[in-house]
């Protein structure tokens, strides 16, 4: 909720170029409703970008998450002139191990803090 209310400053820490799509973004596959914790659209490179948001450190389960979000935009979301989503997950904690190990090279990871002002 607090990257929501300063939503202008939160795509502008990202840099140039960021969109807002939508957060809890709703998707159905099946019977099911997932929901994406926030999808912008790079108007730079032309993609989707899927963000998930986590209070604890990295772990591989939150890189399937992602990874499963980002093949249901690539496959229903994006139009064919759109290049493939690219990920970030926004945890506590980084753990570069596990980033390696689960991930490919559309997905990043990067740590917050929450800073009272």
């Amino acid at each position: 909720q607090i990257i929501i209310r300063n939503l202008d400053s939160f795509l502008k820490q990202l840099g140039n170029s960021f969109t807002y799509v939508g957060n809890e973004y709703q998707i159905k596959i099946d019977n099911r409703y997932y929901y994406i914790d926030m999808l912008l659209f790079n108007v730079e490179f032309n993609c989707y970008v899927a963000i998930e948001l986590k209070i604890t450190e990295l772990k591989k389960e939150h890189v399937g998450q992602l990874r499963f979000y980002m093949n249901y935009i690539d496959n229903c979301i994006k139009r064919d002139n759109h290049n493939k989503t690219i990920g970030l997950i926004i945890c506590k904690k980084n753990n570069e191990l596990v980033l390696e190990y689960s991930s490919d090279s559309r997905i990043y990871s990067r740590e917050f803090a929450l800073v009272k002002i």
